[in-house]
């Protein structure tokens, strides 16, 4: 894992297509801004993961129903 130190405003490339922004830090929080391609998904963590759980549970009950 990179760890990196960025303060407010300043930024990180990912790439040559992804930018992701220091916007706010404090109260215990960081918020990003994030660009990158449309065609690039960017999720948090916890959405990511309810996605793909949803996607395995799809995949599982078309098998089933092929049997």
């Amino acid at each position: 894992m990179l760890i990196l130190t960025r303060k407010k405003d300043q930024s990180i490339i990912i790439g040559d297509d992804i930018m992701i922004n220091v916007v706010y830090v404090g109260e215990g929080k960081v918020k990003l801004g994030i660009n990158a391609p449309k065609d690039v998904q960017v999720n948090r963590q916890e959405v990511y993961l309810y996605l793909k759980r949803t996607k395995q549970k799809k995949i599982e009950s078309n098998h089933n129903k092929i049997k």
